[in-house]
């Protein structure tokens, strides 16, 4: 008989590579548990993230529908000035609540038509027939222009209600006045937000300034009016002032980002635009040491990569 020494050896090889086929089976196995562990953790992460938004949302809603409803009852039972309160406070967590912009413009209407005296009447451009010395207006005339005034205030056609209620008022200065007021106050408020948001600037301050004819601005209206001012005056700066312009574009981007003139650019990107202006005349006016900083405020602001390599290039002129 002869002795093999492979044969003796095969046994230990043989285990040997069981052992190993089996510490990778389990390398694996602890691998994909240790995956599996790792994705429930993340999914579980954002739907906990999830849920809270949710439920931060839930409640916003709740708390907005709660003093919405409050409000009305207020209004109903004559308490206009804790009504015009809670539809304030809605306004504040929940801007887009249903009616509750309408529902406070009125509240307001109500507020100044007993607290602010009739102003002299609007001009307007519109030409209107007006009665000769001693000539009386007939009474179906002024009802129907004020009829067609409430139509288009229903309707949400501020333009044509201001002049309608401006015709009224030149026939009949008389007549229903403190409703007359109230509505060209609420025409005028309405149009004039709704001009500042759509970018027509200075045609919204300055409807909101003839509203203010009529009675004291609601906080929503008034802060529209000082951003929309903010804007201008930043766009004035441009190019010439730039840290005045920064400053100006600075405060209207952290509360209206979104707001801009005519030709679209929001106040965010025009903040951004302006630090990166001044960042580059620095620059270019051997103060690339200063430029460090600026370019650092349009990062932190936008997280954008781009002003990163801006202030690299700034840190090596500055060497």
């Amino acid at each position: 008989m002869t002795n093999d020494p492979t044969q003796d050896t095969q046994p230990i090889q043989i285990a040997a590579a069981r052992r190993g086929r089996g510490g990778r089976t389990v390398l694996i196995v602890l691998g994909v548990l240790l995956f599996a562990l790792v994705l429930g953790v993340l999914l579980g992460y954002r739907n906990g993230i999830q849920r809270r938004k949710a439920l931060e949302e839930s409640q916003i809603i709740t708390r907005a529908a709660e003093q919405f409803e409050l409000g009305l009852l207020d209004m109903q039972q004559g308490r206009y000035e804790v009504a015009r309160q809670r539809f304030e406070y809605v306004i504040s967590i929940d801007p887009a609540y249903p009616g509750v912009t309408d529902k406070l413009a009125e509240v307001m209407l109500v507020l100044n038509a007993t607290s602010t005296p009739t102003p002299s009447p609007l001009p307007t451009a519109t030409p209107v027939p007006t009665p000769a010395a001693g000539e009386t207006v007939d009474p179906a005339t002024l009802d129907d222009l004020f009829a067609q005034a409430e139509a288009h205030m229903a309707a949400q056609e501020w333009t044509q209600a201001i002049e309608a209620l401006e015709q009224l008022r030149k026939l009949d200065p008389d007549y229903k006045t403190v409703q007359v007021d109230g509505k060209l106050y609420l025409a005028l408020r309405q149009r004039g937000v709704k001009k500042i948001l759509s970018g027509e600037l200075e045609g919204g301050i300055y409807d909101l300034t003839l509203a203010e004819q009529f009675g004291v601005l609601d906080t929503e209206a008034d802060s529209m009016r000082t951003w929309a001012r903010l804007y201008i005056t930043g766009a004035s700066y441009w190019d010439v002032n730039w840290p005045a312009a920064i400053d100006a574009f600075r405060q209207v981007a952290q509360m209206v980002p979104n707001l801009s003139d005519a030709s679209g650019w929001t106040a965010a990107q025009r903040y951004v635009d302006a630090i990166e202006g001044y960042g580059d005349y620095l620059v270019a006016n051997g103060r690339a040491c200063e430029a460090d900083d600026v370019y650092n405020e349009a990062y932190l602001y936008t997280g954008n990569e781009y002003y990163q390599q801006k202030i690299q290039e700034a840190q090596e002129q500055c060497k």
